[in-house]
């Protein structure tokens, strides 16, 4: 994915890093330079060190060794100019930056500076986490680094860069979630909305394990809010999963285990309001419904674990 932009500026990516970092744009010396943030009064690359997040201080030039650390680099917009006011709103793309972070699946992505969050958004964010997404792709949004910015003192905007190294290690999470069938060979689902984005999928019954709750308990809290079901027995841990995602402003990594249920018939009744908890719809599929839909299904080698447990 290196070097494939329409940009003097060339974007510094691969699949799975753990964070890109996304400039606003690319300026005058940027681009005769072809690296990002090469404005040597640019603090960028000094922050980069003193954070933590390179052993030394990069030069711009060097900046495809960031990938061996799991790093990259873009830009919210591809256009050169004299400084970021001269931007106009047709610079930004949001369709086309979504699928590029979307394509590289990183774990985040941190914007260097309020605006370029902001020319992509349509929205004024405040700095560090966001509650907006782009998929399993959490964001950050960091204080410029550029010499414009120089009100900001560099101590604090090494805090926010050193915060964010720390946020990009996920909260750990034990969850337990429900395979569970009827009689007819259907898998009860929950449908997930992400509140800005609108990104939508479907997934098993269950949820995070409180402290003190075993599986069992948590389980039989889970269905009981989720789908009104009380009378089950609960079976074997049938699949195990592990996941990274954000949510509510936080990295979470996700350790899964599906324990197998069967019901002969249940008319799914939540004891909740699944609203704030971000449910849309709670209903049975059929292989067949399942094969034939659009929206995403967690885990993806769902309709293989249920007929691998159809008997």
């Amino acid at each position: 994915m290196a070097g494939s932009t329409p940009s003097s500026v060339p974007d510094v990516l691969a699949p799975g890093l753990t964070c890109i970092f996304c400039g606003i744009n690319p300026g005058r010396v940027s681009a005769a330079a072809a690296a990002h943030f090469a404005n040597p009064r640019n603090d960028f690359w000094r922050l980069l060190h003193d954070a933590g997040f390179t052993p030394r201080l990069y030069d711009p030039q060097e900046q495809f060794s960031l990938l061996e650390l799991g790093l990259g680099v873009t830009n919210a917009a591809y256009r050169t100019t004299p400084g970021s006011g001269d931007l106009r709103r047709g610079d930004f793309d949001q369709a086309e930056f979504e699928a590029r972070i979307r394509a590289a699946a990183p774990r985040a992505v941190a914007f260097v500076g309020k605006e370029a969050y902001r020319g992509l958004f349509n929205e004024r964010p405040e700095l560090g986490a966001q509650r907006r997404s782009i998929g399993r792709t959490g964001l950050f949004v960091l204080p410029s680094t550029s010499p414009a910015n120089a009100a900001v003192p560099y101590q604090e905007r090494l805090r926010w860069f050193t915060e964010l190294r720390l946020w990009l290690e996920p909260v750990e999470r034990q969850a337990v979630r429900g395979l569970v069938l009827d009689r007819e060979g259907q898998v009860l689902l929950v449908r997930f909305e992400h509140p800005i984005s609108g990104d939508a999928w479907w997934a098993t019954v269950g949820g995070g394990i409180d402290p003190g709750e075993t599986d069992e308990d948590a389980l039989r809290r889970e269905l009981r809010e989720e789908a009104g079901l009380a009378d089950f027995e609960i079976g074997p841990v049938v699949h195990t999963r592990e996941a990274t995602f954000p949510w509510a402003g936080q990295l979470i990594h996700q350790h899964e285990r599906f324990h197998l249920i069967r019901v002969e018939t249940h008319e799914v009744t939540p004891t909740i309001d699944l609203v704030p908890e971000g449910v849309t719809d709670v209903r049975w599929w059929s292989p067949a419904e399942l094969t034939a839909q659009s929206e995403e299904v967690v885990p993806e080698d769902l309709l293989q674990i249920i007929r691998a447990n159809d008997a």
